[in-house]
């Protein structure tokens, strides 16, 4: 009863300004080659507002054939890939009204090697400094798998958002020393505007897969290009794969979702690097890339959000994992937002069609656990 009084915002969900349901829906404007894991566009940035339009860039590939899997790297070539993020490069779209979409063309594609990235670029994000705009990705050189998924974060920058865009050779966050949490990858990079810096918050797997911890944390510059400094809290968080965050009230507010005991919690820091579990929800979108208006004000008045495109994996439930899998883009709505009040939003009883649960059917190996059945 103590936490419920002082842990959260309002001891009733329904009055929570940081807790929310989450609705869905299809884009239009985007094709996948009929499904067939050739065609993938996932991990969106946060999304920004210019010239009357919404921007958003993600991470495309388009390969000769579907990925042969992580544990199969050492079967990837040139021309095939080992996941759904190799062989990858940055595109964007545009739209008016957030649900139609025109892709605009790739804005990042990868350098000639041995340059950073020539093997592939994923799972960028977007800040606007001063007039200029920055982004900032993954780079990799060899196929995700090989060594794990190990690789750095590269950095371009232009004057507008429909660029061209300029690489800046380097990397712009340094991964951590031997037998630190994030001495092999620097994951997920996204930055904000706060307290007159930018920081830039990412994630790093410890461990080997399947069996890692994922952790979040921050890096911390005066200007763009750095020199970032890691802040001595991190990880910051103990949970989360793609992390989003958005400017609320004075602090930091983020969707946690996947890998660890706080998955599913959405998150907040009055100082942006304390963070506490602020609500648990539901069904909350995969490397959600929010609209953020506030992104880059710094003003300590953060308004929080409303909508934003996220990624699922596959199109059917049966094809997570196997030949054909890819990533696709759809919106999200929701209200995390001081100015907006919608009751249908704070919803927490969630209602499916039975055939939903029993997609979570029981596997062959369990079921003859069960039966006795040989």
């Amino acid at each position: 009863m103590d936490r419920l009084y002082t842990n959260y915002m309002a001891p009733r969900y329904q009055d929570n300004e940081l807790f929310s349901a989450f609705k869905y829906t299809e884009l239009k404007g985007f094709d996948y080659n009929d499904g067939d894991g050739t065609l993938s566009r996932r991990d969106p940035s946060k999304i920004i507002k210019e010239n009357g339009k919404y921007y958003i860039w993600y991470t495309k590939r388009a390969t000769v054939q579907p990925p042969v899997g992580y544990s199969n790297a050492h079967l990837a070539t040139e021309v095939i890939p080992s996941t759904d993020w190799d062989l990858s490069d940055i595109w964007y779209a545009a739209s008016k009204d957030g649900i139609h979409w025109e892709e605009q063309g790739v804005a990042i594609a990868r350098p000639k090697k041995p340059a950073l990235g020539w093997r592939s670029l994923s799972t960028t994000d977007i800040l606007k400094w001063e007039g200029k705009y920055y982004q900032y990705f993954q780079a990799y050189n060899e196929p995700s798998g090989t060594k794990g998924d190990h690789c750095p974060v590269v950095a371009a920058y232009e004057d507008s958002p429909d660029g061209p865009w300029t690489i800046v050779d380097k990397e712009i966050i340094p991964n951590g020393e031997p037998e630190t949490w994030d001495q092999y990858s620097i994951h997920d990079p996204y930055p904000l505007v706060y307290n007159g810096k930018v920081y830039i918050y990412y994630k790093a797997a410890y461990g080997d897969r399947p069996n890692y911890l994922v952790g979040a944390g921050v890096a911390i510059a005066d200007s763009p290009l750095g020199p970032f400094k890691k802040h001595p809290l991190n990880p910051l968080f103990n949970s989360g794969h793609e992390t989003a965050l958005f400017p609320f009230k004075e602090g930091i507010a983020a969707l946690v979702l996947r890998d660890g005991n706080e998955n599913s919690t959405i998150q907040y820091a009055p100082d942006g690097i304390n963070f506490d579990i602020a609500a648990v929800s539901a069904l909350m979108p995969f490397a959600a890339g929010a609209y953020v208006p506030d992104a880059f004000d710094s003003n300590g008045n953060g308004r929080g959000i409303t909508w934003g495109v996220s990624h699922f994996i596959g199109r059917q439930g049966e094809n997570i994992g196997k030949t054909r899998k890819y990533s696709f883009l759809a919106r999200f709505d929701c209200d995390l937002s001081l100015d907006l009040h919608d009751p249908e939003m704070k919803k927490s009883r969630l209602y499916f069609h039975p055939d939903v649960y029993f997609q979570r059917k029981l596997s062959k190996k369990q079921m003859k656990r069960i039966t006795g059945e040989e």
